[in-house]
Order: C-alpha cells, then sequence, then structure tokens
C-alpha cells in the first residue's frame, strides 16, 4: 500500500504514533510538524513528541485505568509506550521520562522510517482525505478558524504547566527523598515538608499573588484534572493539603513524624539536574512564582529552569462533529485525533492517535473500522469520543481515561474486587480484538526499548 499517501498534521504524540501506526502497516505517509520554523508559546523543543506540561504518563500500574491503557498500548506496539519505556526516569509508581531524550528518540525513529517523509513547514489549510488532523490543544491560526467554520463553533478550556527547579538550589538540609508508602525508589522523589504555619502562610500568599488575566472576550473554563494551585487553593484553605500537598504515605527523617503538608519534586531527567513541582501548575506572573515559591522550605534560594504559565486549549465536541471512525463529519477522509478531541492526556492522545491510523488503514484496506472492546481501556476512551460513556444531559468536555468511562460490570460486585474484575475483563477482551494478525500488528520494538521487554501483562499489581 506504500503507494497509497496518507497526511498527517502535527507531530506531537497523537501525530507520531499515527504516522509510525500507518507506515508500520505499509503505508506511505506525510508527516507535516511546524517546528523549528513555527513554534506555539509553550513549546521549546525542535523535536517532535514533546512533553509540554509535566513529564509524567502518570501511573503504571493497570490497577488505574491509565496504567491498564499503558498496557494495552504496549502489546499494540505504541511508538510513544516503546520511547518511554527506554527513556524513564524515576517516579514511584508512575511513567515518567526524560522528556529530551524522549523526544529525540521519536523523532530519530519517525526521521529514520523509510515509510514517513518528515515536512517542517506549517500547515495553514486543513488537509484533502485520506489526512489526520492531529494538530494537539493549541490549534490556532488558519486551521482553527477553517475547523471552526466547518462545525459552526469551537470549544475551549484553559490548561497551565508546572515550574521546574534547578537541583543544586534545593536545600537537600531540608528536602528529603522518598515516595509515599516506599513505593518504587527510595529516591524518586525530593519532598518538602512544610508545617501547619508554613503551610497556611504559603496558602495566603498564593490567593493574594498576581494571576495572569484572561482577555475580556475569554471565559475561563479549566480542566478539572489540572487546575492552577492558587484555583484550587480558592476552594478552601485545606484543598491542597488533600490534593497535589498531601502527606500520606511520607514521613520526615528530621522530626520522624508525618508533615502537615509537602510539596512533591519529580525528576525531569535521568541525570536529575533539574525537578518538576508536581502538580504546581499555575497562572501567577512570573515575578510572583518566583517570590511566592522561594518561600517554600527548601526553595529560598531556588533557580527556576522553567516558569509555569497558562494556555488556551481548543478542543472539538466529538460526538456532534466526528463519526466512529473518527471521521470530522463535515470533512470526508479527514480524521482528528489527540487532545483535540477532547482526550486529555499524553498516553489518551497517544491512543486516539492509534485509534485514528488503524481506521484510515481499515478505510485505505476496504474494511470497516475494527471498533476497539468497549471493556478495555482503549473502547473506554472511544466511548468518551462518541458519547457513549457520557451521562445523559452531561456537556461534553475533555477527559482521562478513568474506569468511570468503562460499561458497568454485570451483577452485585464486591467493592475490593471490582478494579481487579475490570482488569481481567479487559485482558481477555484485547486479547481476541488481536485476533487479526494482519489488521492489529504490532510492530517491532523501536530503539533502546529493544533490550527490554515490553510486557503482554501487567506492569504492576493490583492492590
Amino acid at each position: 500500500m506504500r503507494e497509497r499517501h496518507v497526511t498527517v498534521i502535527g507531530g506531537g504524540l497523537a501525530g507520531s504514533e499515527a504516522a509510525w501506526q500507518l507506515a508500520e502497516r505499509g503505508v506511505g505517509v506525510r508527516l507535516v510538524e511546524m517546528k523549528p520554523a513555527r513554534r506555539s508559546p509553550a513549546h521549546r523543543l525542535d523535536g517532535l513528541a514533546e512533553l509540554v506540561c509535566s513529564n509524567s504518563l502518570r501511573a503504571d500500574d493497570p490497577a488505574n485505568a491509565i496504567g491498564l491503557l499503558h498496557e494495552e498500548l504496549r502489546r499494540l506496539g505504541s511508538l510513544i509506550l516503546g520511547a518511554a519505556d527506554a527513556t524513564r526516569v524515576p517516579a514511584g509508581g508512575a511513567l515518567a521520562v526524560d522528556r529530551e531524550r524522549f523526544s529525540a528518540l521519536v523523532t530519530e525513529k519517525v526521521r529514520s522510517h523509510p515509510g514517513i517523509e518528515l515536512v517542517h513547514e506549517e500547515a495553514i489549510s486543513l488537509p484533502q482525505g485520506p489526512a489526520i488532523l492531529a494538530t494537539g490543544p493549541l490549534t490556532a491560526g488558519a486551521l482553527a478558524e477553517q475547523l471552526s467554520e466547518l462545525v459552526g463553533e469551537r470549544l475551549y478550556f484553559y490548561d497551565s504547566i508546572a515550574p521546574i527547579v534547578a537541583a543544586d538550589s534545593i536545600d537537600k538540609s531540608i528536602a528529603f527523598f522518598a515516595s509515599r508508602y516506599g513505593k518504587g525508589g527510595g529516591e524518586d522523589y525530593l519532598n518538602l515538608p512544610l508545617s501547619k504555619e508554613e503551610y497556611e502562610a504559603f496558602v495566603a500568599a498564593l490567593l493574594a499573588g498576581e494571576k495572569v488575566v484572561p482577555h475580556a472576550f475569554e471565559e475561563p473554563r479549566y480542566f478539572e484534572g489540572c487546575l492552577p494551585i492558587e484555583v484550587m487553593a480558592e476552594r478552601g484553605k485545606d484543598c491542597l493539603a488533600f490534593g497535589p500537598m498531601k502527606p500520606v504515605g511520607l514521613t520526615d527523617p528530621r522530626t520522624g513524624r508525618r508533615p502537615h503538608a509537602v510539596v512533591q519534586l519529580r525528576p525531569e531527567d535521568r541525570a536529575r539536574t533539574c525537578w518538576n513541582m508536581v502538580g504546581f501548575q499555575t497562572r501567577l506572573t512570573w515575578p510572583e512564582q518566583k517570590r511566592i515559591f522561594r518561600t517554600l522550605p527548601g526553595l529560598a534560594s531556588a533557580e527556576f529552569v522553567r516558569l509555569g504559565q497558562i494556555h488556551r486549549n481548543t478542543y472539538l465536541d466529538a460526538p456532534r462533529f466526528l463519526a466512529r471512525d473518527l471521521t470530522l463529519k463535515a470533512r470526508p477522509g479527514l480524521r482528528m485525533a489527540g487532545q483535540v478531541t477532547g482526550v486529555e492526556g499524553y498516553v489518551e492522545s497517544t491512543a486516539c492517535g492509534y485509534l485514528a491510523a488503524l481506521a484510515t488503514w481499515a478505510e485505505l484496506s476496504g474494511k470497516p473500522f475494527p471498533e476497539p472492546p468497549p471493556v478495555t481501556a482503549m473502547g473506554a476512551l472511544h466511548r468518551h469520543l462518541t458519547g457513549e460513556a457520557r451521562p445523559p444531559g452531561a456537556r461534553y468536555e475533555p477527559n482521562n481515561v478513568t474506569f468511570a468511562l468503562f460499561p458497568e460490570l454485570a451483577g452485585r460486585i464486591r467493592k475490593d474486587q471490582r478494579r481487579q474484575m475490570l482488569v481481567n475483563r479487559a485482558r481477555e477482551a484485547l486479547s481476541n480484538w488481536l485476533t487479526d494478525p494482519e489488521l492489529l500488528r504490532a510492530p517491532a520494538l523501536i530503539g533502546e526499548a529493544s533490550s527490554t521487554s515490553i510486557p503482554t501483562t501487567a506492569t504492576g499489581t493490583l492492590s
């Protein structure tokens, strides 16, 4: 099928995955990425699959829906999960990566694939089919305007990114290494302990700090899974202590007691030269970030490698505007993939890119789209895109994959057995889905990932 070409616009996670999956199935791909000639305000690297916000792909344990999605993508031969496994950094039970090495590996694998032509230019018009639009949540300019004209509206919410601190500027006499409940390695996180008085002073500073104000015509609508820390603080003085600053499972070695609250720092690279402030996405102005965050214990002399910022994300009402095979109803032959469809998260975007590629390949082969089984994590995400997982009358909003998107189990199930049964059901259904080796064959392991086994069973344990 190499003579059949598909255009993929956007070299993020979804676009890179879609291009790779199509090329591995013998389809010629023209992958169009606007960097480095032009970049959005949130991007800084030249390579593909840049992780703009956190460097974490979240929990890797299949007892969590996101960990189950990790497992399924590994079984399906995902480029992105293979690269993540090859460039991972310690993060307890989470799958976190060295974001620069991760981007470089994805870029190298895509660029060297004989079936992919990588073109660095800005796409200024929607492509004719067969094509996949994976321009991400920062879709703007001519493409956004053309999409708006096709669907008659454009939805959005606000997202924000957390600061990164230079390792040698953190006071190690205060910060201590530990993961909650000892999960993962002993040095996966750096923790900054706060007393009750220090915590309350920090919350007060957050509330009083100067924030970036949106334009008058823009209504601030935040994604609940990535709220700015000061927005959480506005919901109550103890909100942060029960959220990103919860101290449970941690003991301050200086006192032998659990602190009132903690700030957790996660390594950004394998050399641990930089640390990400976990859960500290913010819309504080940059001068205020420096002033307020340096009041935290251990950060008095903090050097910020990157400060937090806020940006507006664009997404479509997928159940209204997309067919079940992710084709834009108003433009046959054009499929949408990634966060622009209303999936939220790195791995969810990757899975959406995989599904768009699979649907495109099936169409070129004259076969119906083999929808993922709804009881799998891939299928649950598809249920979100089609609106099947949405409660009646509920508004469509960006969503991470959660077990709430899965079909309910039959009968009365004990609470402590529910997750295990959901996982077992998903694994069996995925195995059955994989019975067509031609349509769903998993590409070979990539690059450095070839030296490590990508499992076909759980990567964690159910608890």
